[in-house]
């Protein structure tokens, strides 16, 4: 989208950002292994790489637990947003703060709203303002023009800061040394792994197994809300890759049964390469599903939990189901591959 000088806003909301040069850097730190994981599905489902940074707007990053009623997540999901993408949410578990769901299924609604609006500027604002309200703006108004880059259209005040607040972290990101801010790495055992689980335990366990405090692993596991790691909710953990391979290790030598998904030859690009244009190298695994195999929907499953699996796409799943959208119910029989 829009570079820095664009608008005004974009360079005073990127300068109050880094203000303190330190703390931003420790801040977007701690946020480096969730971003560049974010930033691998925004990828996957051709969303704007400015979108890896939304979570930095909304939450910095962190699983901000949510009230009766409230948002929760690093996306702040609504509980309303959150039955209409299929995502689980109950006392033992809030699919919001499931980091590989609750992305999943937000970048395919980004890019949906794409698909329908045709203008990331406005996907930003239905983000957070709702789509129906700006469609409606839009069969009204018509399509903004490309400038001024931050449309004036009847939207909240808050909708038209949360757009300008995202193209400048893209900014910062963009051009670190305009702020005097560096770019954190990330070293390779921090980035993140989805490892598959065929068994639930308790967290304290998986901690241990993992090599990891309990409280680091919550922090990456935030929906499991009951001390346990609950295999039927989520056939996964997300580990950093450092210990992913311990997790697996430690389990088969205990006779537990674990499948890591430990990519031997994923390329990460560095924080702010797919802002700038390089291209994409994230290598993706191949399709291996059985022919004609089905699985029955089990309690508390998701069609992206499911597709994660069978190591499938979700949008494969649906075109084989012919689903109108992303909602399974428990006992539903699903075809994983087309026959022949």
């Amino acid at each position: 989208m829009a570079d820095c000088d664009a608008d005004p806003g974009i360079t005073s909301w990127a300068r109050r950002y880094t203000q303190n040069p330190e703390r931003f850097e420790s801040q977007l730190a701690a946020a480096a292994p969730r971003l560049a994981y974010v930033q691998q599905i925004a990828s996957r489902h051709h969303v704007a790489g400015e979108f890896a940074l939304l979570p930095w707007v909304e939450s910095q990053y962190r699983p901000v637990l949510g009230g009766k009623n409230a948002p929760a997540g690093m996306w702040q999901i609504m509980p309303t947003t959150a039955t209409a993408l299929g995502i689980r949410v109950d006392k033992n578990f809030d699919g919001r703060l499931d980091v590989p769901a609750a992305t999943d299924a937000i970048m395919a609604l980004l890019s949906r709203y794409h698909d329908d609006l045709g203008d990331w500027r406005l996907v930003d604002y239905a983000f957070n303002a709702g789509e129906f309200g700006v469609k409606r703006m839009v069969s009204q108004h018509g399509t903004p023009p490309d400038e001024p880059v931050v449309p004036k259209m009847p939207v909240k005040a808050v909708t038209r800061e949360h757009l300008v607040k995202l193209l400048a972290i893209a900014c910062v990101i963009r051009e670190p040394e305009r702020f005097n801010v560096s770019l954190p790495s990330l070293p390779s055992d921090q980035r993140l792994v989805a490892v598959s689980i065929d068994s639930s335990m308790p967290i304290a366990h998986a901690a241990n197994h993992a090599g990891m405090s309990s409280d680091e692993l919550k922090d990456l596991n935030a929906a499991f809300r009951n001390g346990m790691v609950d295999s039927h909710a989520s056939p996964y953990l997300l580990l950093p890759s450092g210990h992913a391979q311990q997790f697996r290790n430690s389990l088969l030598a205990g006779g537990d049964d674990a499948n890591a998904n430990v990519p031997g030859t994923a390329v990460i690009p560095p924080l702010g390469a797919t802002l700038a244009g390089a291209t994409d190298d994230i290598s993706t695994s191949k399709q291996h599903a059985a022919t004609g195999q089905t699985h029955t929907v089990k309690s508390g499953e998701s069609l992206w939990s499911i597709a994660r699996r069978y190591s499938v796409d979700v949008k494969q799943l649906q075109q084989w189901n012919h689903l109108q959208n992303s909602g399974v119910k428990p006992g539903q029989v699903l075809k994983i591959s087309t026959p022949g």
